[in-house]
C-alpha cells in the first residue's frame, strides 16, 4: 500500500499519473484513503456517510480510461444523489430515503472513473457557513480543531485538508465552496451558474444561486474535475457559455496583463478583521508584482436590499423542500423535524406574498447588470473570502437559542462571497495567506460571467509564484 507520506504529496492527476505507468494500483489508492479517514475522521468528523461497498463494486466492475480513473473522491452529504445511498443533507426527513438513481453529476464522476466511498458533512440543507448540524455534530478545522471548516461544504474542505483525499465534490450556493476553502487552505473555485448540471430531478437551486463543483488542493485538479462534469444535459432549463477549450489547457497558459478591482468595503456592513485585510492586500502586491494592474473600486450595489431579496428566494427554497421531504412520508412538516434556524426560515417563506419572490429576482437580476456593467472596465474583482479567520466551533450553530445573534455572527463573517451566486459569476478562493497563528486567510478572485478561463489562468500563475501544496494541516 502506498505510504501516507507518498499519497499526499500528490495531486489528483499525479495520483493518476502513478495508475497509469503502474506504480499503484487504483485498490491500494482507496486503501490508503480509507486508512486515513479511519485514523483522523474522528478527531474532525469529515465524513458522515461511508460508502466503501460501493466503491469496492467499482473496482470489482472496472474503471473507465481516463486521467482520473481510480482516484478516491467524497461526494457531498448535498445536492447530489448515488443510487443506493442516502443523500440526508442533515435533514432527519431524509435519513430513510434511498436513491433509485445517480443524479447526472454523479453520472459524469463515475463516467471519469473517480472512486466514491462516502459522503462529507454540510449542515442541515446547507444554511450555515459552517458544517455544524444536530444530526451529526460538529466538522473541525485540520489546521486547528477549536475552530470551523466553513460551510457548507465544510466537510469536503476538513477531508481535503486533512489529507484524505486531493479532492472532493463541494457545492456553493452563498459562498458554500469558498468559504470552506478559505478556511481549510485549498483552492475552490464556484463555476459560472448552470456550468454543472443540477439534474435530473431539478433544474436549478435556489433561483440559479447554486452550483456544484469540488474543493482541491491543486489549480489543475480543480480544472480536469470541470472538464469531466461541465454542459448542460437533456431538458437543463439553460446553459452555461460553452467554454473554448478545456479548462486544464487552461490552466497551461499565461492570464496575460489582468486589471483587477480591489474591493475591500464589504456591501453588506460588516467589520473586517485585519488578517483578511492583510491578506487581501498582499495578494494585491503579488499581483502587481507579475505585472496585472491592481486599483482600488467597487460597483456601487445597496447591499441589504441584494441581502433581502436573497433571502427571500432561499427561504421560499426551504420551505417547499421541507414540506416535499414531509409529504413523502405522509404528513406536515413540523418545527421538531429541523433545525431552529431552518424552521424560521420555513416560517417566514410561509407568511411572505408570492409575489414577493418575483420582486427578489428582479432585484437579483439588476445586480447581475451593474456588477456585469462595472467589470467592463476589470478583467477580475479582488476581496477577501471571509471576512475573519475561522470562527470557533459553536458561534454558527443553526439551534443556537438567539438565532438573531447567530444570523447577525454569519452575516458578518461572510459579507462577500454571496453576491456572485446572485450575478452568476465564477468566484474562487486561492489560499494565498496564513495568519500569524497558522491559520489560512483566503482571498477571493472573481471574473466576468462564463469566464472560468481567466480564473484558472490567473490562479495558476499565482500558484506557480506562491505555492501551496507543501503546507500541510498539523492534524
Amino acid at each position: 500500500m502506498l505510504s501516507f507520506a507518498d499519497y499526499r504529496k500528490h495531486d489528483a492527476l499525479s495520483l493518476g499519473e502513478l495508475m497509469k505507468s503502474k506504480q499503484v494500483t487504483p485498490e491500494e489508492l482507496l486503501n490508503t484513503a480509507l486508512a486515513r479517514a479511519r485514523e483522523v475522521n474522528p478527531k474532525i468528523n469529515a465524513i458522515v456517510l461511508e460508502h466503501e461497498d460501493i466503491a469496492r463494486k467499482q473496482l470489482k466492475d472496472g474503471l473507465p480510461q481516463g486521467p482520473l480513473a481510480g482516484v478516491p473522491y467524497l461526494l457531498k452529504d448535498l445536492g447530489v444523489q448515488l443510487k443506493g445511498t442516502v443523500t440526508t443533507g442533515s435533514l432527519s426527513l431524509y435519513r430513510e430515503t434511498v436513491a433509485q438513481a445517480d443524479t447526472t453529476f454523479v453520472e459524469r464522476c463515475k463516467k471519469a472513473g473517480l472512486v466514491i466511498f462516502g459522503k462529507t458533512h454540510s449542515p442541515e440543507l446547507g444554511l450555515s457557513p459552517s458544517s455544524e448540524s444536530r444530526m451529526f455534530g460538529a466538522t473541525r478545522n485540520p489546521w486547528n480543531l477549536e475552530h470551523i471548516a466553513g460551510g457548507s461544504s465544510g466537510g469536503a474542505a476538513a477531508a481535503v485538508a486533512a489529507g484524505i483525499i486531493p479532492t472532493a465534490h463541494a457545492t456553493d450556493g452563498g459562498g458554500s465552496i469558498r468559504i470552506p476553502a478559505s478556511c481549510c487552505g485549498l483552492f475552490g473555485l464556484k463555476p459560472t451558474r448552470a456550468r454543472t448540471p443540477m439534474g435530473p430531478k431539478r433544474g436549478e437551486g435556489w433561483g440559479g444561486a447554486s452550483v456544484g463543483h469540488v474543493v482541491s488542493r491543486s489549480v489543475r485538479d480543480s480544472a480536469a474535475l470541470l472538464d469531466a462534469t461541465h454542459g448542460p444535459a437533456p431538458g437543463d432549463p439553460y446553459p452555461a457559455p460553452p467554454p473554448a477549450r478545456t479548462f486544464l489547457d487552461e490552466t497551461k497558459m499565461a492570464p496575460g496583463r489582468l486589471r483587477i478591482a480591489l474591493w475591500t468595503k464589504p456591501a453588506i456592513p460588516a467589520d473586517v478583521h485585519p488578517d483578511a485585510l492583510a491578506a487581501v492586500h498582499d495578494a494585491a502586491k503579488l499581483c502587481e508584482s507579475l505585472g496585472h494592474i491592481v486599483e482600488e473600486a467597487a460597483p456601487s450595489i445597496n447591499g441589504m436590499d441584494t441581502m433581502a431579496a436573497q433571502g427571500v428566494v432561499i427561504n421560499a427554497n426551504v420551505a417547499f423542500t421541507v414540506d416535499e421531504a414531509a409529504e413523502a412520508l405522509g404528513r406536515k412538516a413540523r418545527a421538531e423535524d429541523v433545525e431552529r434556524a431552518t424552521w424560521f426560515r420555513v416560517e417566514n417563506a410561509r407568511k411572505t406574498d408570492s409575489s414577493a419572490y418575483a420582486r427578489a429576482m428582479n432585484t437579483l437580476h439588476a445586480l447581475g447588470r451593474t456588477v456585469a456593467t462595472f467589470m467592463e472596465n476589470y478583467d477580475v474583482i479582488l476581496q477577501p473570502t471571509c471576512a475573519a479567520p475561522p470562527l470557533k466551533v459553536g458561534v454558527l450553530d443553526m439551534g443556537r437559542t438567539d438565532l438573531g445573534e447567530m444570523f447577525k455572527d454569519m452575516i458578518s463573517f461572510i459579507p462577500y462571497t454571496g453576491i456572485y451566486n446572485l450575478t452568476g459569476q465564477p468566484s474562487t478562493n486561492i489560499p494565498l495567506h496564513w495568519n500569524a497563528a497558522g491559520v489560512p486567510i483566503g482571498t477571493m478572485f472573481t471574473a466576468r460571467y462564463g469566464d472560468e478561463a481567466t480564473l484558472f489562468r490567473l490562479a495558476a500563475q499565482l500558484e506557480q509564484a506562491r505555492p501551496w501544496k507543501d503546507k500541510y494541516a498539523p492534524l
